[in-house]
């Protein structure tokens, strides 16, 4: 099958969505299929990389202004329609809703092809930037739900990361997407040290105390990860521990100032984005807590890679988090937004070490059931379905 995928960033500009669309597109050509990835340029200019039965057309690209080292693409349908047209696809799935969505659909009925949606966002992602003005947010959000109402209609098939998500959009629209999760990479995350001296060469190279606990929180440090959270939890923890707080973002250097106001500066450590490919899996086989205090995740692909590497989590009872974190099981979870009830989540995990290590095995027994075979195979399906359809549909219109 020939498939385009269309997304506004893939790596090396790093989001939940840009890794979700990569290794999607790698495991769909790692079982032969013929893919063309579409998505904005990490270097401002057009260029292709190629790989077998994978190639990434990278199109002309402004800075975001929203995100740390991210672009993203303006008015690319003349490049999009020919470089489709070349192509010649089966079916187009695209992971942006909105220009690139919509440059991807009107392709598709152009060529008569089948189309599938990806939704990585929800309308309450977008009005979090809006200036707290009263009725403003609610307002933004309400005319968001009612556009995606009309756009998850247009499409052949729409998929979402997990069941509750799911609930969330047929809530809103009356339409059902499909739930398929973004894939996980259990062969790279996982409990197995890498080397025998793991632990003892990243606790060197990251400034970590030899045998101080470390509580390991990783994410875009933006205003929306409530990241603030997880510091003020951390306050509160009795425990002799450390804080490493991995991933870049705009609100870097304000939470390096609120550790600093909270007196625990002396305790954390902000070494920065840190590569899937490199230490990070490392990083979360040394830690002994995952924390994270986000509302607004879909799927958070970091907890599902520090439940993979064997780690409890402690995280917020909000959107999907409930369905892949079982309190008292994988870990805890605290109502949004109380940072009180997160610290003492942490506090008892590094009291009751044999305990935190019996979690950490049912995570990683959690976590294998979202392994990025099983959600190719899953796409390959939908995929099959959705093009059998199609095409019997195309010959009763058009004869």
């Amino acid at each position: 099958m020939k498939i385009v995928l269309i997304s506004q960033s893939y790596p090396p500009m790093i989001s939940g969505a840009a890794i979700a669309v990569q290794q999607l597109a790698q495991g769909l050509a790692a079982d032969g299929h013929e893919v063309l990835v579409l998505a904005a340029s990490d270097r401002g200019q057009s260029y292709t990389e190629t790989a077998v039965r994978l190639r990434v057309r990278r199109l002309p690209s402004i800075h975001n202004p929203t995100r740390v080292r991210q672009r993203f693409l303006v008015a690319p349908m003349r490049t999009m329609q020919q470089a489709i047209a070349e192509f010649q696809p089966d079916i187009i799935h695209t992971h942006e809703p909105l220009s690139l969505g919509l440059c991807g659909l009107k392709i598709a009925h152009e060529m008569q092809l089948p189309t599938i949606l990806t939704l990585h966002q929800l309308p309450w992602f977008p009005a979090m930037y809006l200036p707290p003005w009263p009725g403003l947010r609610e307002g933004v959000t309400a005319v968001l739900w009612r556009y995606g109402d009309w756009l998850v209609r247009q499409f052949t098939a729409v998929t979402v990361p997990t069941a509750t998500i799911a609930q969330v959009v047929q809530a809103h629209t009356g339409f059902r997407p499909v739930p398929i999760a973004n894939g996980l990479d259990l062969h790279k995350f996982n409990p197995q040290t890498a080397v025998p001296d793991e632990q003892e060469r990243l606790r060197q190279k990251y400034g970590l105390a030899p045998h101080s606990p470390v509580v390991l929180h990783v994410g875009r440090l933006d205003k929306d990860k409530r990241v603030d959270l997880v510091l003020r939890a951390f306050a509160q923890v009795p425990v002799d521990a450390q804080l490493l707080v991995v991933g870049d973002g705009r609100c870097r250097q304000s939470l390096i100032q609120l550790s600093q106001q909270l007196g625990i500066a002396q305790r954390c450590l902000f070494p920065g984005y840190v590569c899937a490919g490199g230490d990070l899996p490392g990083l979360y086989r040394l830690a002994s807590v995952f924390v994270t205090a986000s509302e607004i995740e879909l799927l958070p692909l970091v907890v599902l890679e520090a439940m993979a590497c064997g780690l409890p989590v402690v995280t917020v009872a909000a959107t999907s988090l409930p369905e892949i974190v079982e309190h008292g099981t994988h870990g805890y979870l605290a109502a949004p937004g109380d940072y009180a009830a997160l610290a003492a989540h942490i506090t008892w995990l590094l009291q009751h070490p044999h305990e935190a290590a019996q979690m950490g095995q049912s995570c990683r027994e959690r976590a294998v059931k979202y392994g990025l075979e099983q959600v190719v195979y899953q796409y390959e399906q939908l995929y099959g379905e959705v093009v059998m359809t199609f095409r019997q549909q195309a010959r009763v219109v058009f004869g």
